[in-house]
């Protein structure tokens, strides 16, 4: 079992991915820190996980899309002495529509929230780990990033941005002996779909799992790292689009996804 001043950093760990992770790495004996906006879910979790694992567990209540949300987390953790060795970047939504008919509020909100926090965090909690030359981060993208994708144009842009940062990443960490996983899951059955007002095109194959996800990062994370796509089919629907025109993409791309 790790130290008990070292811990793992879930963000979005009330439910799906987050919740999953939290889950397959307090059975590793891993002590972690939880942060979503659903306090009660997250205290529940932790009580449960700390009890059948004997891990420590620490819930923090926080709504990370609001501006400055990251430094205020990073603090929390400097005053409870809590060392985080792996960052789990889960946290994030997706809206579907029209660009100019969606809030851009709401817009802005998954900007910093997929973007700008994941970013914040890996920034503020880098240090300690080239310093240590220990430690890892997970920053969980999706299939989406591959492409671009009409009516859901900012959600995909958004995860453009994360498989690349966390690619380009990866290699600036490589003689800093800090691994970096990106992993990039299809369409996984979690409250995502819901969230976002549509469902699952069917045209993608079958949700799959969030545990099959997690399993799929935490090898990934147990060999070095590297970039994860869970599921055969949504290995060859990556390798196969990059073979075709990119507007032949996007056009087949937005007729799957249009309203």
């Amino acid at each position: 079992m790790k130290s008990e001043l070292h811990y793992a950093l879930i963000t979005g760990a009330s439910s799906g991915i987050g919740e999953c992770f939290a889950r397959a790495l307090a059975v590793r004996g891993q002590n972690l820190v939880l942060v979503a906006r659903s306090f009660d879910k997250l205290r529940a979790l932790a009580e449960e996980l700390g009890a059948k694992h004997s891990v420590r567990v620490e819930p923090v209540g926080m709504d990370l899309s609001e501006p400055g949300a990251a430094d205020r987390l990073a603090q929390l953790l400097a005053e409870r002495k809590l060392t985080i060795d792996l960052l789990v970047n889960n946290a994030g939504f997706g809206a579907r529509g029209e660009f100019w008919k969606l809030k851009l509020a709401r817009q802005s909100e998954m900007l910093r929230l997929n973007i700008a926090v994941l970013v914040e965090l890996t920034y503020l909690l880098l240090p300690r780990m080239m310093a240590e030359r220990r430690g890892a981060i997970v920053n969980v993208s999706s299939t989406a990033g591959f492409q671009p994708i009409p009516y859901t144009s900012i959600y995909a842009a958004t995860k453009a941005f994360v498989t690349n940062f966390s690619l380009g990443l990866a290699e600036e960490l490589r003689p800093y002996g800090v691994t970096v996983v990106t992993l990039c899951p299809g369409g996984t059955a979690t409250n995502f779909f819901q969230a976002s007002g549509h469902e699952h095109p069917k045209v993608l194959g079958t949700l799959q799992s969030p545990e099959e996800v997690v399993r799929a990062g935490l090898k990934a994370l147990d060999h070095g790292g590297g970039l994860v796509v869970p599921r055969l089919l949504n290995k060859l629907g990556v390798v196969s689009q990059r073979f075709a025109p990119r507007g032949l993409v996007t056009k087949i791309a937005g007729r799957i996804f249009k309203l």
